[in-house]
């Protein structure tokens, strides 16, 4: 039996598509299902599990520490509406035709590409109580002596919201100069001519055309703000005084591996799942409340 070019060519494109499909399966799909299994069993990692039904998930519910670590993460949230402010400012000044713009440009998208053990040293320094540069500022211009902002139940959270506003401003100030580029001067000049002022022109125009940009940045840092990890792991030893800077992941990853209690740490990780998955569908049900285009 002889197979046309047609045949042999679409032969050639399954197997192409086969390796990730093969990769979503192995990779993706069958670890999701069984730790769906585990969940429901008392589970070391390395012995058979045993099948425990809704135990897990009732001695989550009892757990001051879980709940301690999702009103962390949640509070954590608090740096996207402030990173968010910052990128449409920083934006609309990258926006502008300066001279060495494009220098500026790259400066600012530098912490989104640095390696994170690098930007651990550096705000650890910053922070350091007796020899970091924000508590010698805060002398020096208010004389008030600073914290220790890493190992102070109260500081440590905003220290740590700090970072990540400092490290994801380049991406959203990225996304939100693509926004701006992207919409037609034919508004602004319309504007204009009614003899709008800047300001209602970047209320009126401006704002709304940005809100597609918007959804697109708080639904993306929604999701990954709770699945925070690196920053708290690496700036608070072992979660912080009094556990002030756990996250869900953190508690989880803790669990997992070093408490070796891997069938608690898949049902507090489909836990969090389904709530990463509620806060995403809410989302999307109101964006056509607050969400315009161009038409």
């Amino acid at each position: 039996m002889k197979f046309s070019i047609y045949n042999k060519e679409k032969v050639v494109g399954y197997l192409f598509i086969l390796a990730p499909i093969l990769q979503f399966f192995i990779f993706a799909l069958g670890p999701l299902i069984y730790s769906f299994y585990a969940s429901f069993t008392d589970w070391d990692g390395l012995t058979q599990p045993s099948f425990i039904g809704l135990e897990n998930y009732k001695e989550i519910v009892l757990d001051d520490r879980f709940w301690k670590a999702l009103y962390n993460t949640i509070f954590y949230m608090i740096g996207i509406p402030i990173g968010m402010f910052l990128s449409i400012i920083l934006a609309i000044l990258m926006n502008q035709k300066l001279r060495g713009i494009s220098i500026y440009r790259v400066i600012y998208y530098i912490p989104n590409i640095s390696s994170l053990v690098a930007i651990a040293i550096l705000w650890q320094w910053i922070y350091n109580p007796d020899y970091g540069i924000l508590n010698n500022m805060l002398y020096k211009l208010f004389h008030i002596q600073g914290p220790n902002w890493l190992y102070n139940t109260t500081w440590v959270k905003p220290a740590i919201i700090i970072v990540t506003v400092w490290r994801g401003l380049g991406y959203s100030t990225l996304l939100y100069l693509a926004g701006l580029q992207n919409i037609p001067h034919v508004y602004y000049e319309a504007a204009e001519i009614d003899g709008a002022s800047s300001l209602k022109k970047f209320i009126y125009i401006t704002l709304p055309l940005l809100t597609p940009t918007s959804f697109y940045i708080v639904v993306t840092t929604c999701i990954g703000g709770l699945q925070m990890f690196v920053e708290p792991q690496i700036l608070a030893n072992n979660g912080g005084p009094e556990y002030s800077a756990a996250t869900v992941v953190f508690y989880l990853w803790q669990k997992a591996f070093i408490n070796y209690d891997m069938g608690y740490a898949c049902a507090v990780a489909w836990i969090l799942g389904a709530i990463i998955f509620v806060v995403t569908l809410i989302q999307f049900k109101y964006a056509n409340k607050w969400v315009y285009g161009m038409d």
